[in-house]
């Protein structure tokens, strides 16, 4: 297996291009690319291991699916905080006592 090094060449998703093209690596962390530098607009950016942004028909379907489990869910009773449980166990003790 080779090493990766400052100054070699990858394929990855360029965000200024929107598409994948070669790029540079710029930085290093732990032997793995940090940060590319685009060889077709020279832009730097951090490393994607070749992945593109979600389009937004895919953000909106998850956000759809999002909501749709969200509402098939009940709403928890939530618990009060615990200054609020001690100011009305003081306000039941003034009424009663």
């Amino acid at each position: 297996m080779w090493e990766l090094r400052l100054g070699d060449e990858l394929d990855d998703y360029c965000v200024k291009c929107r598409r994948l093209t070669n790029h540079l690596t710029v930085s290093l962390v732990e032997g793995k690319a940090a940060k590319v530098r685009c060889r077709s607009c020279y832009a730097d950016h951090d490393y994607r291991n070749e992945i593109a942004p979600p389009s937004k028909k895919e953000l909106a379907k998850q956000k759809e699916l999002f909501n749709a489990v969200l509402a098939g869910v009940a709403p928890a009773d939530p618990e009060p905080a615990p200054e609020e449980a001690e100011s009305e166990k003081l306000k039941t003790k003034k009424k009663n006592g």
